[in-house]
């Protein structure tokens, strides 16, 4: 999966950073590296499927590859 993400420096030092895709999904870091690193993370788990978000008993996980 690609993404893109926006990287921008904060006024206070360091990154922060941000996936336009996926609403609400930030993080940031002291330098640019570990901002990277840190929405990597963010984003895995934004996307990360949970099984006890299931509506009703007849709903069913599908897991997608993009």
């Amino acid at each position: 999966m690609k993404l893109r993400v926006v990287l921008e420096p904060s006024d206070e030092g360091g990154y922060t950073v941000y996936a336009p895709s996926l609403p609400g999904c930030t993080s940031q870091g002291d330098t640019r590296e570990e901002a990277l690193t840190n929405i990597r993370e963010a984003i895995e788990l934004y996307v990360e499927p949970t099984d006890d978000a299931l509506p009703n008993e007849k709903a069913e996980v599908v897991e997608l590859v993009l």
